[in-house]
């Protein structure tokens, strides 16, 4: 499997390139702000063609580049039905404006071919598996995609902005849910196997053993508490 990710734009959002090899078809993740040069770069790196885009959910960080990316390779973007309207409104996502001059550099609006996404559904993009799951907390339509393991790789999870290495994503902003993010974390991310590579929406790549170990909102989902135990990350 071929993983290739950068940080991107304004707030470092991580965009991955998913393929199976060199060469061949790819998944495009989270293409957020200022992220289209670095797509296409890695596109002809890697010789790689598009099929897809896929949303973690409809923050402007990590859908800025929708638009274009989906226009110049007619593939189509997934997004949960609860964060669709994030696509053509992001300001209202956000609960304030986030400034005219970001936002004249944005080309905001959905791309022509808008699929939805659902809690447990199975994705068959270049010739690769993604499994979906809903996790509401930082936004009412987050999601995240699981990869399964293989014979030379193990389970990837791209946890978009609900797992962090060491933290979680906030909560305050408007769809937001500490309850909600805490139950998403009980639910989707501690049934993972130790070994899961969590690729996150910002930060470095840690594992489910790492965060079981040391992330303070994952220890206390698995002793059942509902505290808030440390300083949340994310836009």
């Amino acid at each position: 499997m071929l993983i290739a990710g950068f940080p991107a734009g304004a707030w470092g959002t991580n965009c991955y390139l998913v393929a199976p090899a060199a060469g061949e078809e790819c998944v495009i993740i989270d293409p957020g702000h200022q992220a289209a040069p670095g797509v296409e770069e890695a596109l002809k790196k890697h010789r790689l063609k598009p099929t897809a885009v896929v949303l973690t959910h409809g923050h402007i960080d990590h859908v800025a580049s929708v638009v274009p990316v989906c226009g110049a390779h007619d593939v189509p973007a997934w997004i949960h039905p609860d964060d669709r309207y994030m696509l053509s409104d992001p300001e209202k996502a956000l609960g304030r404006s986030i400034g005219m001059p970001l936002m004249g550099e944005l080309t905001v609006g959905e791309p022509d071919d808008v699929r939805e996404l659902t809690d447990g559904a199975k994705l068959d993009l270049a010739g690769m598996e993604f499994s979906v799951a809903h996790a509401p907390g930082h936004t009412k339509g987050s999601v995240t995609f699981r990869m399964p393991e293989s014979a030379d790789v193990p389970s990837v999870f791209f946890s978009g902005d609900l797992l962090f290495a060491g933290s979680v994503g906030r909560t305050d902003l408007p769809g937001g849910s500490m309850e909600d993010m805490l139950g998403s974390l009980a639910r989707v991310c501690l049934p993972l196997d130790d070994s899961t590579v969590v690729l996150s929406g910002h930060g470095p790549q840690t594992t489910i053993g790492q965060e079981r170990a040391t992330n303070p909102y994952l220890r206390q989902v698995a002793v059942g508490q509902g505290t808030d135990p440390a300083p949340r990350r994310g836009m």
